[in-house]
């Protein structure tokens, strides 16, 4: 029998790794945060311009409308109508938790961007199961306190 015909054993070599990417340029790096940031800024601005504090341009949050119960989210649109014309106080009166949500998502896109300017790969935040529990409890809690009479300061 002919040596180049008998079947080969043992493992098979690798396969030939594929040709490396060219590297993304800046432009194409920034576009994503960049896009990303400009819709919030966008829905700040239309926050800002619109007041919230007006009747009739924002619906009625569905359970305070139903229950006279205040959700994490009641006075979130005040906040951020606040917010975006720099009366941190009030925008922290109408809804503290949003306003701390405001700075986590900054704080996110500024190590967003300066990671995609430097060209570092994008941040993946994987929150565990344990953290969004905390989270949901976290937002329990400000929902409870602040419809109870000594947490009226958390009120809207």
């Amino acid at each position: 029998m002919d040596a180049s015909r008998t079947p080969r054993t043992g493992p098979l070599p690798p396969p030939p790794a594929p040709p490396a990417a060219p590297p993304a340029s800046r432009v194409r790096r920034l576009a994503s945060p960049l896009l990303t940031l400009a819709g919030a800024v966008a829905a700040f601005a239309y926050v800002g311009a619109v007041d919230p504090n007006e009747p009739g341009h924002y619906p009625v949050c569905p359970l305070f409308r139903v229950t006279g119960i205040l959700c994490p989210g009641c006075g979130g649109l005040r906040s951020a109508h606040a917010f975006a014309h720099g009366d941190l106080i009030t925008a922290l009166g109408q809804n503290a938790l949003a306003v701390a949500a405001y700075f986590v998502f900054a704080g996110f896109m500024a190590v967003w961007l300066a990671g995609a300017w430097r060209g570092a790969p994008t941040p993946r935040f994987v929150v565990k199961g344990p953290y969004w529990w905390a989270l949901g409890g976290l937002a329990l809690v400000f929902c409870v306190v602040r419809n109870l009479p000594f947490g009226s300061a958390l009120a809207p």
